[in-house]
């Protein structure tokens, strides 16, 4: 198995608000065919957001039994100043502000959000694992972030 992801699929109570939700932060959704998932293509992966019911449905269980997963996912900024703007927009757009920005023990800058389905995100500046010229992230920084 290569060292990858290629997409996070989040479950959403409703598709067309958490939609709304994600192009509020400025996000566009990629056209189609199947109403019933919402896709945005990002830098080398895919964020999907697609019925809670579907979500357990495909796994083979109930939504009860399926549960609401426990993930934090992250996006990580160029600069100290982006985290606040970011947060600001998550929260214009519906969000809650769980963690305004903050300098933070390990170096860094950081603030947290919960999108309209609970899902936490993490909005950083890491000035050890500098985001790369084409918006890539890469732990460390190095010669792969694109």
């Amino acid at each position: 198995m290569e060292q990858r992801l290629s997409m996070i699929t989040l479950g959403v109570d409703d598709l067309a608000r958490a939609k709304a939700f994600y192009e509020g932060l400025g996000w566009q959704a990629e056209p189609m065919q199947d109403e019933g998932i919402v896709a945005f293509n990002l830098i080398g992966m895919v964020l999907a957001l697609y019925p809670w019911a579907h979500v357990a449905a495909e796994v083979g269980m109930s939504v009860a039994d399926y549960g609401r997963p426990n993930v934090m996912v992250a996006y990580n900024v160029r600069e100290k100043s982006e985290v606040a703007s970011i947060l600001a927009k998550a929260q214009n757009a519906g969000g809650t502000i769980v963690k305004p920005a903050q300098d933070v023990f390990w170096g860094g800058h950081s603030g947290y959000f919960r999108d309209l389905d609970g899902h936490y995100w993490e909005v950083a500046h890491n000035p050890f694992s500098p985001v790369g010229p084409k918006g890539g992230f890469q732990w460390g920084g190095g010669e792969g972030a694109l």
